[in-house]
């Protein structure tokens, strides 16, 4: 088996902590992370871009045109030679449009198609990660991810780096065009190039810096509300709300401090930027008309060279604005790309060995050590052993704290032990790959996870591929269909988030139901009846008993009705098995059990 290093499941806080401020000394370079998704649509890629050139070509060609009307159209010898002028300019300006236009729409459509697939390639990411990411990540914070960053990207892609593109396009080949025009003119504007770009490059940084603190306060909030949405009726039971609407209202208040900084910054770059370029064009004016008078040059070539500059000084102004919309989208793509790269703890081995078909529903533990990865220095299990055999039901039971939960969370392979192996029907479940691990496994959880959406969905998560009669099949055997058929829509009744419109018992009944279509050879039930009234749990008991036939069973139970129904009790204290055996031998031996059985009896 593969035990865990420190140095091989960091911390995932301080991990994405070093990656941010790897991140923060780059500039727009967390963008070309994002060449990949561009790269599976080189169709559509090349033909935008092409539209691209054709647009700048023809917008290049219009100076052109000016000087040729300028110098030969208004001489009267050549009258005529003016509506040919007129007419190529109105051909130019429709190869504009039309280009432009197909630009436009294929840029976008690309746009949104790389943030579908983005979003996708995130969430896909971020349901692989191991347990032990989500012991510190905030789920709120992630959701913040897939939908601002997307929707920021989203502009960039579809929008921003297009328009980057083509103000390029129109810089260079305005800047190549005025070198041909006049050499003499061109070292004025391309003098003032360094000074227009060094504010460009400066600023950029400073706004990319903002928009990720902006970001990264928005996502805090987000993910504070998320959790305080989540809770609303604890939240308001202890009359919290203004406590919570002043925390909310404080991070707002910082992400909107942080994004009027970067507007603040983007605002004054686009107004130096411009009147750098302006001011240089300008000065190029007043040269060229003094050569025009001194006849050293045409009024057509000094209007030809001033469009030109127009052109390149416009391409420059908007480039300014476009940096900044870059800038942020950078800062959107790295906490996107730190979700991309981050690696699951849990992998499936490159050759997973198979388990034996058909599946027996062994488990067993030799001499596992585990502590979780938050808490390094503290083993919850400390070298445990036990072996439960195909059809047989073990209970564990001990006080809070003991290590019961972790025991499921390592058949799961939620997290890998220290030390020691575990093994599924004879193999070693780190040779494995997980997922096979678990599709031979159900689980009966304490708080039952009910979704947003329909009973019959709800129930059809533990086989999705389950038709509707064994769907009502599994909810008869779950004691649930006696509720369900009580609904005005029956199966296709909406249960609320979390399943806010059902009782325990029926939510519990629900999880049970899902675990009956299931099917698995083992079968994990975690104190599934714990918070559950008398008359709730004589029918979650009845359907659990029904769940439990011929399979094999572990169950973490403080209510002695089913753990007297189990072949054996190991009982558990400080990480450790201290007593094993039935509910009669162990209530005999007068350790532990009998303590914790006596205890119960008292308190019913």
């Amino acid at each position: 088996m593969s035990v865990a290093t420190e140095s091989e499941v960091e911390p995932t806080a301080a991990g994405l902590q070093a990656a941010d401020s790897a991140a923060r000394r780059r500039s727009l370079r967390p963008l070309l992370g994002l060449i990949p998704f561009v790269a599976r649509y080189q169709g559509r890629a090349t033909a935008a871009l092409v539209a691209l050139l054709v647009a700048a070509a023809a917008t290049l060609a219009v100076p052109i045109a000016v000087r040729r009307m300028i110098d030969n159209g208004f001489d009267p010898a050549r009258a005529g030679l003016i509506d040919e002028y007129f007419g190529v300019m109105i051909l130019v300006v429709a190869i504009l449009a039309g280009a432009s236009a197909m630009r436009y729409y294929l840029v976008t459509t690309l746009g949104e198609r790389v943030v579908a697939d983005l979003r996708d390639a995130v969430f896909e990411r971020v349901t692989s990660l191991s347990a032990s990411f989500f012991d510190t990540a905030k789920s709120g914070e992630i959701v913040s991810r897939l939908t601002a960053d997307t929707t920021q990207i989203k502009s960039a892609v579809g929008a921003s780096v297009s328009v980057a593109l083509r103000n390029l396009v129109l810089f260079f080949g305005s800047a190549i065009m005025m070198v041909v025009t006049s050499p003499r003119l061109s070292a004025f504007v391309l003098g003032a190039i360094p000074v227009i770009v060094m504010p460009l490059v400066g600023f950029g940084r400073m706004v990319r810096k903002r928009s990720r603190a902006a970001q990264d306060t928005l996502a805090d909030a987000s993910a504070y509300a998320s959790e305080l949405i989540g809770a609303v009726r604890t939240l308001q039971a202890f009359t919290n709300e203004k406590l919570a609407v002043h925390r909310f209202a404080e991070a707002v208040e910082r992400a909107y401090a942080a994004a009027v900084f970067s507007t603040k910054a983007r605002g004054i770059l686009t107004a130096v930027i411009i009147f750098l370029a302006a001011s240089s064009v300008v000065v190029v004016l007043w040269v060229g008309a003094q050569d025009v008078l001194a006849a050293r040059t045409t009024a057509g070539t000094l209007s030809q060279f001033v469009l030109f500059a127009v052109l390149a000084a416009t391409g420059l102004g908007q480039l300014s604005e476009v940096w900044g919309e870059l800038s942020q989208a950078a800062g959107s793509a790295e906490r996107l790309l730190e979700l991309l790269r981050h690696e699951p703890d849990i992998k499936a081995p490159a050759a997973p060995a198979p388990f034996p078909s058909p599946p027996r529903g062994e488990i067993s533990f030799d001499a596992v050590r585990f502590a979780y990865p938050t808490r390094r220095e503290s083993d919850v299990l400390d070298g445990i052993s036990f072996k439960v055999l195909p059809g047989e039901k073990v209970a564990i039971v001990g006080p809070s704290g003991a290590g019961k939960s972790t025991i499921f969370h390592l058949i799961l392979r939620f997290y890998d032990p220290k030390a020691g192996a575990i093994r599924f029907d004879g193999v070693r479940i780190a040779d494995a790959d997980p997922r096979a691990l678990r599709g031979r496994i159900a689980l009966v959880p304490q708080e039952a996870a009910i979704f947003a959406t329909s009973i019959a969905e709800n129930i059809r998560f533990g086989r999705p591929e389950a038709t509707a009669d064994e769907i009502a099949r599994a909810a008869e055997q779950a004691a649930a269909a006696e509720f369900i058929d009580r609904l005005p829509q029956r199966y296709d009744s909406i249960v609320g988030e979390r399943g806010v419109t059902l009782s325990g018992g029926q939510r519990q009944r629900i999880a049970i139901a899902r675990a009956i279509l299931r099917n698995a050879p083992l079968l994990l039930l975690d104190e599934a009846t714990s918070s559950l009234d008398a008359e709730s749990e004589t029918l979650v008991q009845s359907a659990l008993s029904r769940l439990m036939q011929e399979r094999t069973t572990l169950v973490i139970a403080h209510r002695l009705a089913t753990v007297l129904s189990c072949d054996r009790i190991l009982v558990m204290d400080q990480g450790r098995i201290v007593e094993e055996g039935t509910h009669e031998s162990l209530t005999a031996q007068g350790g532990l059990y009998a303590r914790l059985a006596r205890l119960q009896f008292q308190a019913t």
